[in-house]
């Protein structure tokens, strides 16, 4: 008999080509340690495919009681549908990976065995390898070099979507009922202990990534003004910074006035000086307006997400470990 439950969450996006394979194989791997349990929950994130995604993760769910299907009502962005994955999850142990076989399934244990160790929170690591373009590479180094200034996560762990942590983790974030959830930022504020695990990162096979540059600077957006106050820090010092400049400039103006009054006023030096002041007041205005703005945006209670359906045929014993 199984000791402990493994909850797999895995946010689909146009991935009816997929989802299938990644399901078998996770499957197959489960069938080979009989000391766990397991669980599936896929969650649709409106995918635009004329409901293909939908009717694959809702065959699934029927083909098996332990696979669970929830369709959001429209794209809220993968974060937003693994929290909404998170919340019904009933596991011990909670695995997150990609509905696009890029993560490897079968190699999932990996994970949970360094978590069953004691580890709050296992990622895999790709030591560099990832099957993604030059771009979404710089984007991925960018995200990590801001998560460990802005979020103070260490600089050591390499953060990916392919990840396994404990039930208390997941619960902590959970408590986060704003809109525009960053997972990164929400399962940090609950780990003590970490690590990576070495884990080939597979090349696509069926279509393209999900993200546009659009949605990589959003969740960018997301993740610094939502868990950090550290851009308003930056802001102040730079306003410091230049008013300093600016007092500094103004008394070497006046002094040399003073010792020669014939000195004609720069048009180019006053004309830059204006644009680079402007330009500096605007940046830190939009920044402060993102902070209000989602300020507002919670105020009004704004939801993460919204469940169109779901299809949960799992055991009753499952469902009152939740409660």
């Amino acid at each position: 008999m199984a000791d402990s439950l493994v909850s797999c969450v895995i946010p689909c996006y146009c991935s009816s080509a997929t989802i299938s394979a990644v399901i078998e194989e996770i499957e197959r791997a489960a069938a080979l340690r009989t000391d766990y349990d397991l669980e599936i929950i896929l969650v649709n994130d409106g995918s635009p495919d004329d409901g293909a995604t939908a009717r694959a993760i809702a065959t699934l769910a029927e083909q098996s009681a332990r696979i669970v299907a929830i369709n959001l009502a429209r794209n809220f962005g993968q974060h937003a549908a693994i929290m909404a994955g998170f919340a019904q999850v009933h596991g011990d142990i909670v695995v997150c990976l990609d509905d696009d076989g890029q993560t490897p399934a079968d190699e999932m244990f990996k994970l949970v065995d360094k978590v069953a160790e004691g580890y709050d929170i296992v990622y895999a690591s790709y030591s560099g390898h990832k099957q993604h373009n030059i771009f979404r590479n710089m984007g991925s180094k960018f995200n990590y070099w801001c998560n460990h200034v802005l979020m103070g996560i260490p600089r050591d762990l390499e953060q990916t979507s392919y990840f396994a942590c404990k039930r208390f983790v997941v619960d902590s974030a959970l408590r986060y009922e704003n809109p525009y959830p960053y997972i990164e930022g929400l399962l940090f504020q609950a780990v003590q202990s970490y690590c990576n695990v070495p884990i080939v990162h597979r090349a696509r096979e069926v279509g393209a990534s999900g993200y546009s540059l659009h949605k990589l600077v959003s969740l960018w957006a997301n993740g610094f003004t939502a868990f950090s106050v550290v851009p308003l820090r930056i802001a102040t010092i730079a306003g410091l910074l230049f008013a300093v400049v600016g007092f500094v400039l103004t008394v070497v103006l006046i002094v040399q006035r003073l010792l020669d009054p014939s000195t004609n006023e720069g048009w180019t030096s006053l004309m830059a000086g204006l644009l680079v002041i402007g330009g500096l007041i605007m940046l830190l205005l939009g920044v402060l307006g993102e902070y209000v703005g989602r300020i507002y945006l919670s105020l009004n209670k704004i939801p993460q997400y919204v469940v169109r359906d779901v299809h949960d045929r799992r055991p009753a014993t499952h469902r009152e470990g939740e409660e």
